[in-house]
């Protein structure tokens, strides 16, 4: 009985070890990581984003951004902690040493007629005869009898003084740590320990399976139910105009789910009336556009004017209820942006080549839904080829002002960052009417907008050329650089209500056949990730090579060095198509910015397979056309086919996007600038 106690008193102690184990250093792997985050701001500073209290850090925002799931279950650990710590404390144990002088309340060397006394005194108030309380005669004979014994007896005396017991050596005890009742496997005692056995090893592991499989049949990694991705897959077609990307958007499970209420049909009439000349209907026919409309499901009509009241900015009409679906749709929207770009580049021809045309798309779309822009203002515009969406992402802008600085021959986005401070600054304040606190608005903003280069390299590994059939590598460095200095940042987006991070998608495509050869997403928010990544693949391509150690460590090095300062390397592989000269392009999409897409031209000559394994240079490139210099109608043709749908059918207004190339030892190696750029030099040689 006496052991079994032990035992029971050791439960506290069994558990609070089990949950020290785990618990202490999660905590301080926390803790590391909350004090070694950077004090540099990485969002945008400018009144508009402060004044939408999407970064404010009031009180209420500081205890719900502490208020997870993780942070809160750690701090109900420690607290039960706590409490075994304190229960363990105060609790009497039998674990004690066998002290006799103590038990019988003398001091140490004390007489025989002493003990006697001491003995008698206590055997009044613990005797059975004299006590009847059971626990009093437990420590009777327990404690008060075996410490007279000891001090009295020659033999137990002899025992306390040896082995500190006056039974003699002790022997080793066994037990489990387990309360007392569990223990006790009479009577009910016993159906509640097989109960807890059944429970904690059978039950609970099949209710977490069980959990575990329902959400993974529904859900993939990315927390996207797998009926939108068939969906998207199914709808996705190759030839999907931009204007048509929203009609597939919309279409998710996870929006579909969304209530479609009564009480929501007089708010939605309204929005209607406020975003209808965004929504592609025939002006001709808007009686029976507006009738087919209204006729979809409910849930995709909510949606969709759900979303044109964030990219037209009117979400002051709606209703409570829409406000909650509103938010619900644009947090969901990141996600299923990324998954429906995901199903245009997915490899669906024969040579396993992805869309561009419907990737495009779905990056526009990304990009107007972040910065809060009708996609109509993506539409050509007088000496624009690009219209003034890139302009309405900057605070304090409208169409007005945009109007005001066209006048004085700032017609695209790239003309108005190629101006310098002051120029810019006599621009807005003079002709714009701004103020000078709204123009250092708009300076913080230029200021956080990404400039992004590219520079690329197609090869065979082991060999001088490229021959059909070869597996071809491709190595790019994409670099990104902000006039605030900063790398890891996050984009101005005041109306979006979330925190959205910086994606980047670079792609290698077949402009005239509208294929994605290679694709690949690239952050810039996780240097440690990036350093790895790239050390790895740095050393394995030079392994592969033949390199020397010192090689290898020093090539590691650079790749270390080129990442810490704002560079992420993309690798991938292909295989090299049939015989022929492919004039490829090189893009670099950001999801969140408009006007800062980088792209370059890429011519790639692919040789016949030669049997004695002879081969020549075959990557070459063709210097983008300088000004004055007419190109090629051929790669006219090739990028007008596939400008963004809100283009204006003009033939004097093409979007020719070039980038500077340089040829080295048969690989392609260039420096891609921004779209808008680009996009001047190719019109004026127009």
């Amino acid at each position: 009985m006496a052991a079994s106690e032990e035992n029971s008193a050791l439960f506290p102690i069994f558990i609070l070890t089990i949950m020290a184990l785990p618990l202490v250093p999660y905590t301080i792997v926390k803790l590391i990581r909350a004090f070694s985050k950077k004090s540099t701001s990485i969002n945008c500073q400018c009144s508009v984003c402060f004044q939408s209290g999407k970064y404010r850090k009031s009180i209420f925002k500081r205890i719900s951004n502490f208020s997870t799931y993780s942070n809160l279950t750690v701090v109900l650990l420690w607290i039960v902690m706590g409490v075994l710590v304190y229960y363990i404390k105060n609790i009497s144990t039998e674990n004690e040493i066998f002290e006799p002088f103590s038990i019988l309340g003398l001091e140490p060397g004390a007489s025989d007629s002493e003990i006697k006394k001491a003995y008698r005194r206590l055997s009044i108030q613990y005797h059975p005869d004299k006590n009847p309380d059971p626990e009093a005669h437990t420590y009777f004979v327990d404690f008060i009898s075996k410490a007279y014994q000891a001090l009295t007896d020659p033999i137990s005396r002899e025992n306390f003084e040896k082995y500190g017991h006056p039974d003699g050596r002790q022997g080793l005890q066994m037990g489990i740590a387990l309360p007392q009742f569990l223990l006790n496997i009479d009577g009910a005692s016993g159906g509640i320990l097989l109960l807890g056995i059944v429970g904690v090893c059978i039950i609970l592991p099949l209710t977490i399976a069980v959990i575990y499989l329902s959400r993974s049949a529904k859900y993939t990694g990315n927390y996207v139910m797998h009926s939108t991705l068939a969906a998207y897959y199914h709808f996705m077609k190759p030839s999907l105009a931009p204007s048509k990307v929203m009609d597939v958007f919309i279409k998710a499970s996870e929006y579909m789910e969304i209530p479609v209420r009564r009480i929501d049909e007089e708010p939605l009439q309204k929005l209607f009336v406020l975003v209808r000349s965004e929504l592609n209907l025939d002006l001709k026919n808007i009686r029976q556009e507006q009738a087919k409309f209204w006729k979809q499901h409910p849930a995709l009509v909510k949606t969709e004017l759900l979303i044109q009241a964030q990219l037209t900015r009117e979400t002051a009409a709606l209703s409570p209820n829409l406000q909650r679906d509103f938010r619900r749709v644009l947090e969901l929207a990141p996600r299923l942006l990324e998954e429906l770009m995901k199903m245009a580049i997915i490899p669906r021809t024969p040579l396993g080549h992805g869309w561009l045309r419907p990737a495009i798309g779905v990056v526009e779309l990304s990009q107007s839904i972040i910065q809060a822009v009708p996609l109509s203002a993506r539409k050509a515009t007088g000496g624009s080829s690009e219209g003034y969406a890139s302009f309405l992402q900057l605070p304090h802008f409208s169409e007005a002002v945009i109007k005001k600085i066209a006048r004085k021959k700032v017609r695209t986005f790239q003309d108005f960052r190629d101006m310098n401070a002051e120029e810019r600054m006599e621009l807005l304040t003079q002709v714009a009417g701004f103020s000078d606190a709204e123009y250092q608005d708009v300076e913080m903003v230029f200021e956080m907008i990404p400039s992004i280069s590219i520079d690329i390299s197609c090869e065979t590994e082991g060999e001088e050329g490229i021959q059909e059939g070869d597996i071809v590598t491709m190595h790019a460095w994409v670099t990104l650089k902000r006039g605030n200095g900063l790398i890891r940042a996050l984009p101005h987006s005041p109306y979006f209500p979330f925190d959205k991070e910086e994606n980047f998608w670079l792609l290698l495509a077949d402009s005239f056949s509208n294929d994605v050869w290679l694709s690949q997403k690239v952050s810039f928010m996780d240097e440690a990730t990036a350093i790895t990544a790239a050390s790895k693949a740095i050393q394995e391509s030079k392994e592969g090579s033949g390199a020397s150690a010192r090689e290898i460590n020093g090539a590691v090095r650079e790749a270390i060095e080129k990442v810490k300062n704002g560079s992420r390397l993309v690798m991938g592989k292909f295989q090299a198509p049939p015989e022929g000269n492919y004039n490829l392009s090189s893009f670099c999409l950001c999801d969140s910015w408009i006007g800062c897409d980088a792209k370059s031209n890429l011519k790639l000559k692919v040789l016949k397979r030669s049997r004695a394994g002879t081969r020549g240079v075959t990557a070459d490139e063709t210097p983008a056309p300088e000004e004055g210099i007419e190109e090629e109608e051929e790669d006219d043709d090739v990028y007008d086919d596939y400008e963004s749908e809100y283009s204006e059918d003009d033939e004097d207004v093409k979007d020719t996007k070039g980038g500077k190339e340089v040829v080295a030892n048969g690989t392609t190696q260039k420096k891609g600038s921004s779209s808008s750029s680009d996009d001047d030099s190719e019109t004026e040689a127009d």
